[in-house]
């Protein structure tokens, strides 16, 4: 694990859009729920100390996420600044960067993540920000670059002229401060918005005025970065999700007949030259034995399944 680096995973808001009672941190994606699958990109990466804002039905997140995180509770809702705020009593004083994810980005992977570090550390930034490359930008804010590489400033589409909103690069919120120039700016912010709201991203502006450098990196692949705001784009991420995880059992050995009409959640294993027929479900906690054969129109949960069966 690298100890240099803590992750703040920001969990408190309402997300109405998804209108539910549960929490949007805590909808479940192929079995686990939304932000866990960001704890354990985090965790993959080497990043051993993680802290999660909760705020908004706090304790329904902390029963779905476990014990084995930091929690931090933002109980005004102050925006993005403030919350980054709560987390910093918990984060170790030997951590020198913070990493920062929200909590509905679950298709991040650490591949990813470690490139942000390793970018964060080479280049020595004060600030450093995942971007992403879209065909649409549409609402995203854009990265505005200075002529060097490194990161001007982030312009909300709604703030943008004609030239920034030509930009493609994306900010996903997803960014590596330097602990103590975080800790810094966090205490310069104002409220002096139209929401009046503390924005994580006016830690961006502050450090250029104070001549610190701000860099990005772009993720490989922009679906990795897609964030999930209601039960269309959850959806679109599941299925994302359940391709990772039926391509990686086709590699190890597994045969899938329809890929498109199988469902297999994150955790579930299954051994070289089974076979999954069309309109099979394998939920969690799962194991199936090699040689089998499972389906058509099977629904398998938390069940053992030796080598060599049938279940047709």
């Amino acid at each position: 694990m690298n100890s240099q680096f803590a992750a703040v995973i920001m969990a408190a808001g309402k997300s109405t859009r998804m209108k539910s009672a549960l929490p949007k941190a805590a909808h479940p994606i192929c079995g686990k729920p939304m932000a866990r699958h960001i704890i354990s990109a985090c965790r993959k990466a080497g990043v051993a100390d993680i802290i999660v804002i909760v705020g908004h039905e706090a304790q329904k997140v902390k029963d779905a996420l476990g014990r084995d995180v930091a929690y931090a509770c933002q109980s005004e809702q102050l925006g993005t600044g403030h919350a980054v705020m709560q987390a910093f009593p918990h984060i170790p004083d030997h951590c020198a960067a913070v990493l920062v994810l929200p909590a509905d980005t679950p298709l991040i992977t650490s591949v990813a993540i470690k490139s942000l570090m390793e970018t964060h550390l080479s280049e020595s930034n004060a600030a450093t920000l995942l971007s992403a490359e879209l065909d649409d930008p549409s609402h995203y804010g854009r990265v505005v670059r200075k002529s060097d590489g490194s990161v001007l400033r982030v312009c909300e589409a709604k703030d943008a002229d004609e030239a920034t909103l030509a930009i493609c690069e994306i900010n996903t919120s997803i960014y590596c401060f330097d602990k103590h120039l975080l800790a810094k700016n966090l205490a310069l912010l104002k409220t002096d918005n139209a929401q009046g709201e503390y924005y994580l991203t006016d830690v961006i502006e502050l450090l250029n005025k104070d001549s610190q450098r701000v860099g990005a990196t772009s993720a490989k692949d922009s679906a990795d970065t897609l964030g999930i705001n209601n039960r269309i784009e959850l959806a679109k991420a599941t299925a994302a999700m359940r391709k990772r995880i039926l391509n990686k059992l086709m590699l190890a050995g597994v045969t899938i007949i329809d890929p498109e009409t199988t469902y297999v959640d994150w955790d579930v294993e299954i051994g070289r030259d089974t076979t999954l027929h069309p309109c099979t479900i394998i939920e969690s906690g799962s194991k199936i034995g090699s040689g089998c054969e499972i389906g058509p129109f099977v629904r398998l949960s938390q069940v053992i399944i030796p080598d060599a069966t049938d279940s047709a």
